[in-house]
């Protein structure tokens, strides 16, 4: 068998095995199940230490661990204040204070005519609870009366609305004579910024912790459960990226002072946490430079999941003022938008973006996809153009690959005298051959670099397909309305012309009637494949004539992005090797392989 067919068989076989364990790893998405009832919150409350940062709960200077008071109040009905900004709409609750209904105005559910926009956050009494609150863990002097909590009821000292041009300041006197302020402003995407203020108009002096919660009523009813996605919780503390699953925090230690399961992580200068989605986050952010305390919470009695930030304790003497300023990020993981909060202080908040392994091939391709897009206007032409650049950059591999696979067919000959000169010497053998390689400057294992080099950047860009925004709803043309999903077309209705609808996405059927997109995938391998004469051997003639349409059916479950670009991806190489076959005299009869009378291509 000659080496262009070994190579081409390893390329097939290394493919197969690719997308084998592929679907043994990362199988399709389980079905959505029904959120849980869900639990009234609990608001953790705190004693802090002296000099120390807080930690939400824990117990110090001997004194009790306070138990958490439960939000029981519905807030969906409490009074509100509105929010109305060019992107997001929603509202405030006075009951808490809670930020907990926000949705997205750019970002619809499906692409339907008319689907509702995408709801980020939720009251307590809806479905699926989900939202922050902010308040001050009691210390020295205080007790949870005398400090704002989940249902205290704050009244409105400005503003009406919510908007960018219009911050809201609200205002709450504590029986122990503190006057607590929470001014909330929002820029022009999705960033809230969140001052807290407390004076000690009373008697004596007091010591107390600011904190931020994020809190979710169990595991998200549309989590998608697939390995290549990270859901949950993910934070940044000092430089350091953190992942957490929610199956992962129902198996935290439990710590006494938290009366939940916990883990807590000092953070020295730069951090931030909360839960990411697959297009959307909600992220609490301390300001730059300050030291707190960073904590991931599970409370397996209510099934509520936390992400905390938890203050430097505050000394307030009687007649003193303090003010601390925190950040909530509450949005869509745009890359642009999340790259220019990076720029402005939020030390590497890209990487809230999962990234995978291959985050040194993603992060560029993604980058080049996306200034792609920006140029052209259309996300299906602009993975085609990305794929002729990749193949660009690959053809010095992919014409070297060929020429040395040229040069060992011609050596055939004296590898198959050294053959019979050598016996059953193995070690004969190869030495001779390496004489022969090195006199010749022909390197045998060029060939499978090219082959090598696909598998990176295939897993890479399927990253990018399948979890950043930019490709959800991503328009190609007639029916390819979102390339972050599979082939909507399906021979079942014969693409649309038959009066049924075509076979749900992920079914049986699905698969089995495949659509336009996988058909020309199995085409353009076909034709790739007949650039050379079928091999003579029965065996690997067989699976020379399946592999691409089993991997047509393999592939019709892919999101259409990925399989345009494979599309794309064979017709180039398709391309390429005609031409370098060409260029070495060689001319391809691609006819006469297709009906099998045609022999090895004729050197002219």
């Amino acid at each position: 068998m000659d080496d262009q067919n070994k190579n081409l068989i390893l390329a097939t076989a290394l493919s197969f095995a690719v997308i084998l364990v592929w679907f043994l790893l990362f199988p399709p998405p389980e079905q959505p199940v029904d959120d849980p009832n869900a639990p009234a919150i609990t608001q953790t409350e705190t004693t802090p230490g002296t000099g120390d940062v807080a930690s939400a709960p824990t117990s110090v200077a001997g004194s009790a661990t306070t138990d958490a008071e439960a939000a029981a109040t519905e807030t969906a009905d409490a009074p509100r204040l509105p929010v109305d900004t060019a992107r997001l709409e929603g509202s405030i609750s006075l009951t808490g204070g809670r930020i907990d209904d926000l949705r997205l105005k750019d970002y619809r559910t499906t692409i339907e005519d008319g689907a509702p926009i995408v709801q980020i956050l939720d009251p307590v009494g809806s479905d699926a609870p989900y939202y922050a609150l902010y308040g001050w863990a009691p210390g020295a002097g205080l007790t949870l009366d005398d400090v704002p909590g989940a249902n205290t009821q704050w009244s409105v000292e400005s503003g009406e609305t919510l908007t960018t041009d219009t911050p809201v300041t609200l205002v709450w006197q504590s029986p122990a004579g503190l006057t607590f302020r929470r001014t909330i402003a929002v820029d022009d995407d999705y960033m809230f910024t969140v001052g807290q203020s407390v004076e000690n108009t009373g008697a004596g002096a007091v010591s107390l912790a600011p904190y931020g919660i994020l809190a979710r009523h169990g595991v998200p009813a549309n989590l998608k459960k697939f390995f290549i996605l990270h859901e949950g919780v993910v934070g940044m503390s000092d430089g350091t990226l953190a992942e957490v699953d929610y199956s992962d925090m129902t198996d935290f230690s439990v710590v006494p002072s938290e009366g939940a399961r916990a883990e807590v992580t000092q953070v020295a200068e730069n951090g931030w946490i909360g839960f990411t989605d697959h297009y959307w986050m909600s992220i609490l952010i301390p300001e730059p430079g300050q030291a707190f305390k960073q904590v991931a919470k599970y409370d397996d009695r209510r099934d509520i999941y936390q992400t905390e930030t938890v203050l430097p304790t505050i000394q307030l003497a009687e007649g003193q003022t303090s003010a601390v300023t925190t950040q909530l990020f509450s949005g869509a993981k745009e890359w642009e938008t999340i790259r220019a909060y990076q720029k402005g202080g939020v030390q590497g908040f890209v990487d809230s973006i999962d990234w995978g392994w291959f985050f040194f091939l993603t992060k560029p391709i993604f980058a080049v996809l996306h200034w792609l897009h920006g140029v052209i206007g259309n996300m299906g032409i602009a993975i085609i153009a990305l794929t002729l650049i990749l193949k660009a950059l690959l053809f010095p591999l992919a014409y070297k690959s060929y020429v040395s696979m040229a040069k060992m067919k011609e050596l055939q000959p004296e590898m198959e005298k050294i053959k019979e000169r050598s016996g059953d010497d193995r070690q004969k053998l190869q030495q001779e051959m390496m004489a022969l390689y090195k006199k010749e400057k022909v390197n045998p294992a060029a060939g499978c670099l090219p082959i090598l080099m696909q598998i990176p950047i295939f897993f890479s860009l399927y990253k990018v397909i399948f979890v950043t925004l930019e490709l959800r709803h991503a328009q190609f043309f007639g029916p390819f309305q979102d390339l972050s999903a599979p082939d909507p077309t399906s021979l079942y209705n014969f693409y649309g012309l038959l009066p049924w609808a075509a076979p749900e996405a992920g079914s049986v059927l699905a698969l089995i009637f495949i659509g336009i997109l996988p058909l020309l995938l199995g085409i353009s391998m076909f034709l790739q494949q007949k650039l050379n004469p079928a091999p003579t051997d029965p065996t690997q003639k067989m699976i020379f004539a399946w592999m691409p349409w089993v991997f047509m059916f393999m592939l019709g479950g892919f999101a259409s992005g990925l399989v345009v670009y494979w599309i794309a991806n064979n017709t180039i190489t398709f391309t390429q090797q005609y031409l370098i076959m060409r260029s070495q005299g060689y001319k391809p009869d691609i006819l006469g392989n297709i009906t099998g009378k045609a022999k090895e291509a004729e050197k002219k």
